[in-house]
């Protein structure tokens, strides 16, 4: 008398290409999906340097999302704010929630009025992509 084990042998063995194609599809599919997932890095004042820190945080998130899509993000409230037109186009057609960036951006203080520069931050959210 066989016992389950041995069926599920039998099966293993008679079906053992088909094992095979499921093992590579699964391994294919968590290469593909980590793949998919976007990146994020957190920066710092420390790191980028008072002179050139443009929010209102000690340190942000950077992400860049499908489309080229890049965002600042609020790692206390995860609150995320567009970095570039691709993602504010993004927030205009409802694809995303986000809020304005001139919220947490600060005034230049050498001219007052005008934003600190967003380029190092764009800069570095790119190398995301």
């Amino acid at each position: 008398m066989c016992k389950p084990v041995c069926y599920l042998g039998t099966l293993l063995i008679k079906n053992g290409e088909i094992m095979k194609k499921m093992i590579l599809s699964l391994l294919l599919l968590s290469v593909s999906s980590s793949a998919l997932a976007a990146q994020v890095i957190t920066v710092s004042r420390f790191e980028v340097g008072k002179d050139k820190w443009a929010f209102n945080r000690e340190e942000v998130m950077l992400t860049c999302r499908a489309g080229n899509a890049l965002y600042v993000i609020n790692p206390s409230t995860l609150v995320q704010y567009p970095l570039n037109d691709i993602a504010q186009e993004q927030v205009k057609a409802g694809k995303t929630k986000a809020q304005p960036l001139e919220i947490i951006q600060v005034d230049d203080p050498k001219n007052p009025g005008v934003k600190m520069s967003l380029a190092p931050f764009i800069e570095r959210a790119e190398k995301l992509c």
